[in-house]
C-alpha cells in the first residue's frame, strides 16, 4: 500500500528502511523522501514507524525485516 503518494512509497519501503536503521521519521525522510512534499502522510509514517519500532522490543519482527540493528533500542 502507499503510504506517501508524492514519492510513490509504499508501507513495505518503510518497513525495509527501519529494519535497516532508519529509526525516526527525519531519518525516513533523508533515505525516501517520505513526507517532503505535502506532508499528509507524515502522521501515517509516524505510525508505522512507532509500530515497528513497538513490534521489534516485544520480540514480533516480520520475517523480511532482521532488526538486530534494534535490539539496542
Amino acid at each position: 500500500m502507499y503510504v506517501c503518494v508524492c514519492n510513490a512509497i509504499t508501507e513495505g519501503q518503510i518497513k525495509t528502511a527501519i529494519g535497516n536503521g532508519a529509526d525516526t521519521l527525519s531519518r525516513l525522510r533523508d533515505e525516501l523522501e517520505v513526507a517532503t512534499c505535502c506532508g499528509t502522510c507524515a502522521e501515517r509514517v509516524e505510525h508505522c514507524l512507532q509500530d515497528v519500532l513497538e513490534d521489534a522490543l516485544n520480540g514480533a519482527t516480520a520475517p523480511e525485516m532482521p532488526f538486530s540493528d534494534l535490539a539496542s533500542v
